[in-house]
């Protein structure tokens, strides 16, 4: 009887020692920056050269920023637009835009970055290599990113991509306007710092 009880000593101490120092850990998210992107404040346009001006926003979209790491080239950015949401101030564009020669938003009603390597190019700029999918084609592309530092824990990152639409099967004009082929977007995402360290940065 008194071996057994010794024994379930020895289990609760050993369970008592395990438990403190697994406690005694520092917790990971401690060590993580975590972000926020307020979309009340940010913004994802479009804009492509042609016959009539033609440029618009996306009225309904979703952008996430995690980190790996304090050190800023561990970040992921993941931004995923409704795309049967774009707004050109034209009926007759966002008709186009949404059809099947476009954005096919009945079968396709996504537009994806996902990133998959962020290099540091100066103190605040940024070469952001990633697959983009649109029209239901997916490449990779590169999203360079200007960085604006605002007090403590906020930052604005503008973004700007170019890419070749007929690139991704939309090689169609709109109606009565001849479009460029070259079609640039324009990310303008305010970053909030949610907990964790601050950022480290190349100087």
């Amino acid at each position: 009887m008194s071996q057994r009880l010794t024994l379930t000593g020895i289990r609760f101490a050993v369970l008592c020692i395990v438990t403190s120092a697994v406690l005694a850990l520092p917790s990971p998210a401690q060590d993580i920056p975590v972000a926020a992107i307020s979309k009340d404040e940010s913004s994802v346009k479009f804009s492509v050269k042609s016959s009539i001006p033609v440029a618009g926003t996306f009225e309904k979209w979703d952008a996430t920023l995690t980190f790996a790491s304090p050190d800023v080239t561990t970040a992921v950015l993941d931004i995923k637009i409704q795309a049967d949401s774009v707004n050109t101030g034209s009926g007759l564009k966002d008709k186009t835009m949404k059809g099947k020669d476009y954005f096919d938003v009945k079968h396709d009603p996504l537009i994806t970055f996902h990133s998959t390597k962020i290099t540091q190019t100066g103190p605040l700029t940024f070469d952001v290599d990633g697959d983009f999918t649109i029209h239901g084609v997916t490449k990779s592309e590169k999203l360079k990113l200007d960085l604006t530092v605002e007090g403590k824990d906020e930052a604005e990152i503008k973004g700007t991509m170019f890419f070749d639409r007929k690139d991704f099967g939309m090689d169609k004009n709109i109606p009565f306007v001849t479009v460029a082929d070259r079609i640039e977007v324009i990310d303008d995402l305010k970053v909030k710092k949610v907990s964790g360290p601050r950022l480290v940065l190349k100087q």
